[in-house]
C-alpha cells in the first residue's frame, strides 16, 4: 500500500450548472464543446488534405469527407466523443481504388460500403467485428502506416510517389540520388516542429502547446516557403463548381464487389476499434460525473455508414473513426457529440472561405505531415504488447502480406496466421515420462489438451512403461477428446490386468481412479482434467443413517484420526502452489512486477461475503490490481459510531475512497447466506459470542425487511423463493445506505466522483444480478456485458403476496 494518495484531478468534470432561477445562455456543456471543436478542426484539416494527397483523390475530397465525418457521423453515431473523417486505414486502398478504376466510380464504392455498414448494424453485428485477433489488426494498420510513409517519402524528397510499396522501395536510390532541396527543406521543418512542439519546455511552452503541433508545422513550412520565395508545388483547391460527383461503378462485378467489402470491413473495423479506445481513455482521464454514455458500437457503425453514403455522394473519401482527432476532442475537453459537430462545420466553413489560404500550403509539408502519421501507425507500444501475449509471428506476417500484397490480402493471410497458431497451441500437448531411482514408479505427465493430435505420442510414452508397476498419470489440462480417453481407458485396464497399478490425478493432486468412480458418476463436474477440485475432494462422507448408527467408540477413532484430512488438505494446498508456480506465474509475472514498481491502482472496492463458494476473480473476470477486496461475514459495513464497531472496516473504506480513490464501490452478497440465515434463525436471550456480536450489523436489514416503509426487493421480475433470499437482497441495499453514512464516502458522492453498486450472486445458478433502484422499489435484473437501463414496473409492497411463514419469526 502506498503512503499517500495518488491525486486525479477532475479536470473534465462535469459543467457546473446556471444559478437557480438564472437562464443558462448556452446548453450545458456548449462552451467545452465549442473550445474543443476549434482544436479538433485545427487538426483535421491539415490531416484531411494530406490523406487526400496520399490517396491521389482530389484535395477536396478529404474536406468533404471531414464535413460528412464531423456532422453525420457525429450526430447519428453511437460513440459521442469520436470524431471521424477521411480513413487513414483506407488511405492504400483508396489510392488502389483510383488506379483501377477512377475517382468517380470509387466514391460510388464508398456509397456502396456505406451501404452495407448500415445492414451490419441493423443485423447488429459490430462487437463481431472485434473478434479479429488484435495482432492482426495492429499488423494491418502498421503495413497501411509502412506503405503510407514510403510513398509519401519520394513526395519529401521532392519527386513523385510509385503504384506499389514495392516500387516505391526499388525507386528510393534513384529518389535519394536526385533530391529536391526546397521541398527537402521545408519538409524537414515541418517534421522538426511537429516533434518539438509537444516538448516545449516551460510556462510559455505550455501556453503555446495549446495550438495543435499539426498546425504549427505546417503553417511554419508555408510560411517559410512563401517568405523564402521556393518554387514548390503547393495545394491546388479548383473550383466547388467543376467538383466532382460518383458515377455508376464501371469494371468487373467481382472485383467491384471486393472492392466494397474491403472498404466496408477495414472501415468498419478501424471505426470501432477507435470508439473502444476513446471509452478506455475517457475512462483513464475524467472523473465518474464528467463521462458521457459508453459507445453503442451498432448506433456507431449505422452513423460511419451514413457519413460513408454522404461523402460518396459528394465526391468526398471514405470516412472512419480516427485515433488521433478523437484523442484530441477527448483531451480538449468536450463533453458531447456537439464537439464533433462543430468541428465539421467549421471545416465546411474553411472549405468555402479560406481556399485562397490553402492554396499556399506546399504539398512537400503535408506529405511529411503524412508520413509520421504513417510512421505512428506502426506503434511500438503495439509491438511489445503483441510481443508480449506471444503474437509477433502474425503482426509480422500481417505487416509483410499488407506492403507486399494489399490490405485485404494482408489481412486475409494474417487471420489464416492467427487461426493456425491457434490451432498449434490448442493441440500441443507435452507428454513425458520419469522413472523413480529405484525403478519402482513411473510418472507421466501430460500437459495441454489431450486430443487425436496427441494419441500417438501417448501411446508411445505408456508402450514404454514395463507391467508390474506403480504408474502415476498427471492430466494437466482442460479438455481430453475421445480417442485420448479411450487410449488411455484401454491401457490403464491392460495394465491392471497384468497386475500393476495406477493411479491418475488432475492438476490439483486430487486422485482420481475406480475407487471413485462412483462419486464421480454423481459429481459429473470434477473431471480428471478439471483444474480446479477443491469442491471434489473425494473424501466419502458417511450417510446420514450411517452416521446416525455410528458407536461412541467409533466416534472416538474418528476424532483420533481427524488430522488425517489436515495432511490431505496441506498436500492439496502444496499441489496448487505448485501448479501456479509452474502453469501460471510465468503468465502474469510481468503484470505483477509492473503493480509491485507502479503499486495499485484499483478501479473499485468491492465488499462481499467470507462464504468459499464466492471466488470474486471469478464472478467478475477480474486479476491483479483491479479490485480492492474486503470480505467478512455477511458483506456487513458497520455504521460510523455503532456499538461494537469493527474498524477494519471503515478503515478499508477510507482507505479505498481517499487513498486509493477507487470510482466505484459493490457490496455483493450472495443466496444461501449462512449469516442471513443465522439473523433469520436468533434466539432471544442467547449467550452473546464473537459471531453474535458481529452479526448485530446486520440487525437493521432483518428491521428493513419487516419494515413496511421500504420497497421490496425484487429478482429478475419475480418475488424472493423465501425469506432468507428476501433477506440476503435487503441486506445488500441495507448495507449501501450503511456506506452513504461514512464522511468519505458521503464526501466523494456529493462531488459525483464515487458511484455506489448493489451486486447479488446466486450460487447455485452461477449467475450474477446487479441491483438498481427502480421508482418506488429496487428492481434486480441480469447482469450480462453491458449494464442495463432498467425500469421495474411500479409494484407496491402491499400488493405483493406474503413470504414463506419462516418470515413472520424474523
Amino acid at each position: 500500500m502506498t503512503a499517500s494518495a495518488p491525486t486525479r484531478p477532475d479536470q473534465h468534470a462535469a459543467p457546473p450548472a446556471a444559478p437557480p432561477g438564472v437562464p443558462p445562455r448556452f446548453p450545458p456543456g456548449f462552451t467545452a464543446d465549442l473550445s474543443a471543436s476549434a482544436a479538433v478542426f485545427l487538426i483535421a484539416l491539415p490531416l484531411s488534405l494530406g490523406i487526400a494527397l496520399a490517396t491521389g483523390a482530389p484535395l477536396q475530397a478529404g474536406l468533404v469527407a471531414a464535413v460528412a465525418g464531423g456532422i453525420v457521423a457525429g450526430r447519428f453515431g453511437g460513440a459521442p466523443l469520436q470524431v471521424s473523417g477521411a480513413a487513414t486505414g483506407l488511405t492504400v486502398v483508396t489510392a488502389e481504388l483510383i488506379q483501377r478504376y477512377g475517382w468517380r466510380t470509387t466514391c460510388a464504392i464508398t456509397v456502396l460500403a456505406g451501404l452495407c455498414q448500415l445492414g451490419l448494424a441493423l443485423l447488429r453485428t459490430a462487437r463481431s467485428a472485434l473478434m479479429v485477433s488484435p495482432a492482426v489488426v495492429h499488423g494491418m494498420l502498421a503495413g497501411v502506416g509502412v506503405t503510407i510513409a514510403i510513398a509519401q517519402l519520394h513526395i519529401v524528397l521532392g519527386g513523385t510517389p510509385q503504384s506499389s510499396a514495392v516500387a516505391n522501395v526499388r525507386g528510393l536510390p534513384a529518389q535519394l540520388a536526385d533530391l529536391h532541396p526546397g521541398a527537402l527543406a521545408v519538409s524537414a521543418l515541418t517534421l522538426t516542429v511537429l516533434l518539438a512542439w509537444p516538448r516545449l519546455p516551460g510556462r510559455a511552452g505550455r501556453a503555446l502547446r495549446k495550438v495543435p503541433a499539426a498546425l504549427m508545422a505546417v503553417a511554419s513550412a508555408t510560411a517559410f516557403a512563401a517568405l523564402g520565395g521556393l518554387s514548390l508545388p503547393r495545394v491546388d483547391l479548383p473550383s466547388w463548381s467543376s467538383h466532382t460527383l460518383p458515377e455508376l461503378p464501371e469494371g468487373p462485378v467481382l472485383g467491384i464487389l471486393a472492392a466494397v467489402l474491403t472498404v466496408t470491413l477495414v472501415g468498419s473495423v478501424e471505426s470501432l476499434l477507435s470508439a473502444v479506445a476513446t471509452d478506455k481513455l475517457i475512462a483513464s482521464d475524467r472523473a465518474t460525473g464528467g463521462r458521457p454514455a459508453r459507445a453503442d458500437l451498432n448506433r456507431e457503425l449505422r452513423g460511419q455508414g451514413l457519413a460513408n453514403m454522404v461523402s460518396g455522394a459528394l465526391g468526398g473519401l471514405p470516412v472512419a473513426g480516427g485515433a488521433a482527432r478523437s484523442v484530441a476532442n477527448v483531451k480538449s475537453g468536450a463533453v458531447s457529440r456537439r464537439a464533433s459537430m462543430l468541428h465539421g462545420l467549421w471545416v465546411l466553413l474553411a472549405a468555402g472561405l479560406l481556399v485562397p489560404v490553402l492554396d499556399l500550403i506546399p504539398l512537400a509539408a503535408l506529405a511529411a505531415l503524412v508520413m509520421a502519421v504513417g510512421v505512428q501507425m506502426a506503434s511500438i507500444a503495439r509491438l511489445r504488447n503483441v510481443t508480449r501475449h506471444r503474437e509477433f509471428v502474425v503482426y509480422l506476417t500481417t505487416i509483410t502480406a499488407v506492403v507486399l500484397g494489399g490490405v485485404l490480402e494482408g489481412v486475409a493471410v494474417g487471420i489464416a496466421v492467427a487461426v493456425a497458431i491457434a490451432l498449434h497451441r490448442l493441440a500441443r500437448t507435452r507428454i513425458t515420462l520419469e522413472v523413480q531411482e529405484d525403478g519402482t514408479v513411473h510418472r507421466v505427465w501430460a500437459r495441454g489438451q489431450l486430443t487425436f493430435l496427441a494419441v500417438p505420442r501417448l501411446s508411445r510414452v505408456l508402450g514404454q512403461i514395463p507391467h508390474h508397476g506403480h504408474v502415476v498419470i498427471e492430466l494437466d489440462g482442460s479438455f481430453i477428446d475421445h480417442a485420448a480417453y479411450e487410449i488411455l481407458q484401454d491401457w490403464q485396464d491392460s495394465h491392471l490386468a497384468h497386475g500393476g497399478s495406477v493411479e491418475i490425478t488432475g492438476r490439483s493432486g486430487a486422485r482420481i481412479g475406480e475407487a471413485d468412480r462412483a462419486q464421480r458418476a454423481a459429481h459429473h463436474c470434477c473431471r480428471p482434467w478439471t483444474p480446479w477440485q477443491n469442491h471434489c475432494d473425494h473424501r466419502a462422507e458417511p450417510e446420514p443413517a450411517a452416521a446416525a448408527a455410528a458407536s461412541a467408540p467409533d466416534r472416538a477413532e474418528n476424532a483420533r484420526t481427524a488430522p488425517e484430512p489436515r495432511r490431505r488438505g496441506a498436500g492439496q494446498l502444496a499441489n496448487g502452489i505448485g501448479a501456479f508456480q509452474r502453469d501460471t506465474a510465468p503468465h502474469v509475472r510481468d503484470e505483477l512486477a509492473r503493480l509491485a514498481r507502479e503499486g495499485q491502482s484499483p478501479s473499485q472496492l468491492f465488499l462481499t461475503c467470507a462464504d468459499s463458494r464466492l471466488v470474486t476473480s471469478m464472478i467478475t473476470a477480474s486479476g491483479p490490481g483491479d479490485l480492492f477486496t474486503v470480505r467478512n461475514v455477511g458483506n456487513l459495513v458497520p455504521l460510523p459510531g455503532a456499538e461494537s464497531t469493527d474498524d477494519s472496516v471503515a478503515a478499508a473504506i477510507e482507505y479505498a475512497v481517499d487513498v486509493l480513490r477507487v470510482d466505484s464501490i459493490t457490496v455483493c452478497g450472495h443466496s444461501g447466506c449462512g449469516a442471513m440465515q443465522a439473523l433469520l434463525n436468533a434466539t432471544p436471550g442467547a449467550p452473546m459470542t464473537p459471531l453474535r456480536r458481529w452479526l448485530r450489523h446486520g440487525l437493521p436489514s432483518l428491521a428493513r425487511m419487516g419494515s413496511r416503509h421500504h420497497p421490496w426487493v425484487r429478482i429478475s421480475g419475480r418475488l424472493p423463493a423465501d425469506a432468507v433470499e428476501q433477506l440476503c437482497l435487503t441486506n445488500v441495499v441495507q448495507q449501501l445506505d450503511h456506506l452513504r453514512a461514512h464522511e468519505s464516502v458521503a464526501r466523494r458522492l456529493a462531488e459525483g466522483t464515487l458511484e455506489l453498486h448493489g451486486m447479488y450472486f446466486h450460487v447455485g445458478e452461477a449467475q450474477a444480478y446487479l441491483l438498481s433502484p427502480g421508482e418506488d422499489f429496487f428492481d434486480c435484473r441480469v447482469f450480462d456485458s453491458v449494464l442495463p437501463d432498467i425500469k421495474g414496473a411500479k409494484t407496491a409492497k402491499r400488493d405483493a403476496p406474503a413470504l414463506p411463514r419462516a418470515a413472520t419469526h424474523a
